[in-house]
């Protein structure tokens, strides 16, 4: 069990460290978003799986507070919530427009649309971040280290592992990171 533990761990110490070279990249992120909020736009976030529980959490500190005595509050929407719409959406569209349908009539112009996607082929929010490209919205990718497969993004945060729990875990690092930038 503590090879397991200490495995785990060295794991995680090694993307974190390796993440360094995106910080400029992640800076910038966090400078566009912040111009977006604070112009009246808003982000949509979207991912499968445990992306999809990062995309909650990412709203929910723009909406909420980041940290005790945070006072702002920017609009974000994590579109993955609604399990009434998304299995509407998934029953009459297929599974892989549950997110571009939402881009689509939740997305406006000057608005931010994220998508988290370890692998980065995830069809459905490849479909998203392609529409959300086509409708003008600033497009942002998370993926792990074999990158986004399909369409350019205007940002893509590419975490240097092909494990998937430690390129969740740098993911949810980067955007409490940018969620600070956008807070301050």
């Amino acid at each position: 069990m503590w090879d397991l533990v200490n495995m785990c761990w060295k794991e995680h110490l090694e993307v974190m460290e390796a993440l360094e070279p995106l910080f400029p990249l992640v800076m910038r992120l966090g400078e566009t978003l912040s111009k977006i909020v604070r112009s009246g736009g808003k982000v949509l976030i979207f991912g499968n799986g445990g992306s999809a529980a990062s995309a909650q959490h990412f709203a929910s500190e723009l909406v909420g507070r980041l940290v005790k005595g945070d006072g702002r509050h920017f609009p974000a929407l994590a579109i993955t919530t609604d399990s009434s719409l998304m299995t509407a959406l998934a029953n009459d569209f297929g599974y892989e427009e549950v997110f571009a349908r939402q881009v689509e009539v939740l997305g406006c112009l000057g608005d931010m649309v994220i998508g988290l996607t370890t692998s980065g082929s995830s069809p459905n929010v490849l479909r998203a971040l392609e529409l959300g490209g086509e409708r003008g919205l600033v497009t942002v990718a998370f993926t792990g280290e074999e990158g986004l497969k399909g369409g350019g993004v205007d940002v893509e945060i590419r975490v240097p592992s092909s494990s998937t729990p430690r390129i969740q875990e740098a993911h949810d690092f980067i955007l409490h990171t940018v969620a600070a930038l956008v807070k301050t």
